[in-house]
């Protein structure tokens, strides 16, 4: 028997949302995991936040938001403000009642200045990781290291010599290169003077990018220090180094290092050992004063840290890191703290879902 349309729609209702999202869903360990990472700020934010006032947008749904934003390719918050107005998972995901109004979206955006200017990304970041670390899904001595280009919100159009300021009409004029010299020295951009002018490599075309500088443990691909720099100035191999210090500051015992030939250097390999830690780069051919000795343990190494790509790919593909949305090193390293967290947050899913894969040795 066919179905007749009501003749006037149900203007009240009792429902619970948690029942609308499937029990196998992929989303529920997340925000179980993501829960119990914001649980352990819940100091941090009494410190930051007034005690008496009007009350703001809570952090955890702040946060929260900024990890829904990567898995679901949200690039903008204007573009989340509306999800949360008509999607019913990204409501019950950052604890939205659905009688509250969803916030606006410049008043969202002015409430995570407070959480740059606190440093709340790094924190966050780290407390995923000791998520992690408690269910022991990390490896305490065995890493592997790189870095990538992340393109910044500026083009080569901003480029200009140091000192030329904004002219009439140089948003958009017309502009012919041929023939000029420009180097970082010389020349910055107009639109985010921190973007430096760089190519991946010979016959590359050069961007506006910054440096994005990333540490794996190598038991389940899952990224334990993400920063992003300048893209001159400190090399990859002092990077790296840098981090295996601070992996000593957070409790961390590392034993070995790997990377790919940029790290064939003697910053990197005499760094590490400096620090009772045994470099595992790969080799290049003519560089043999290294002594870098080429042992099964190396042999692992080398095969495992080729997992550091899919942190970098997914977070480029997915999760918007490709170009920044921001200008400046500071919130572009914020974002990308979020969006590599929310990497860890999706990993530690599917390992607390189905058990950790069968792989190399860490």
């Amino acid at each position: 028997m066919r179905g007749q349309l009501p003749s006037q729609p149900s203007f009240a209702s009792l429902i619970s949302v948690e029942t609308l999202i499937a029990a196998d869903h992929p989303i529920r360990p997340i925000k179980r995991l993501c829960d119990e990472a914001l649980r352990a700020m819940s100091g941090h934010f009494d410190e930051i936040y007034a005690a008496a006032g009007a009350p703001s947008i809570p952090p955890e749904t702040l946060l929260k938001g900024k990890v829904l934003q990567a898995p679901y390719t949200v690039r903008r918050v204007r573009q989340l403000c509306a999800r949360l107005q008509t999607d019913l998972l990204f409501r019950w995901f950052v604890d939205l009642p659905l009688d509250a109004a969803e916030f606006d979206a410049s008043t969202f955006s002015k409430n995570q200045t407070r959480l740059l200017a606190h440093e709340v990304a790094d924190l966050f970041f780290y407390e995923v990781v000791e998520v992690a670390r408690r269910n022991g899904w990390v490896s305490e001595d065995h890493f592997s290291v790189d870095a990538t280009l992340i393109e910044a919100w500026a083009s080569l159009k901003s480029f200009k010599p140091k000192g030329a300021g904004h002219g009439p009409g140089s948003g958009n004029s017309w502009t012919d290169f041929k023939g000029e010299q420009r180097g970082n020295a010389t020349h910055e951009s107009n639109t985010d003077a921190e973007a430096k002018l760089v190519r991946k490599g010979p016959g590359k075309e050069a961007r506006m990018c910054f440096a994005g500088h990333a540490t794996m443990e190598n038991r389940h691909g899952l990224c334990v220090l993400f920063e992003v720099q300048p893209a001159v100035g400190a090399p990859e191999s002092a990077v790296a180094v840098d981090q295996a210090i601070e992996l000593r500051n957070r409790g961390f015992k590392p034993k070995t290092n790997g990377g790919d030939k940029a790290y064939h250097t003697a910053e990197f390999v005499t760094g590490l050992r400096e620090l009772g830690i045994v470099p595992h780069p790969a080799l290049k051919a003519g560089r043999k004063t290294l002594r870098v000795v080429c042992t099964v343990a190396h042999a692992a190494s080398q095969k495992v840290r080729k997992r550091i790509e899919d942190i970098f790919g997914w977070s480029k593909a997915t999760g918007g890191v490709r170009q920044s949305r921001y200008r400046g090193v500071a919130r572009t390293h914020a974002h990308g703290q979020y969006v590599v967290a929310t990497w860890n947050l999706v990993r530690m899913a599917k390992l607390l879902l189905s058990g950790p894969p069968k792989g190399a040795r860490a």
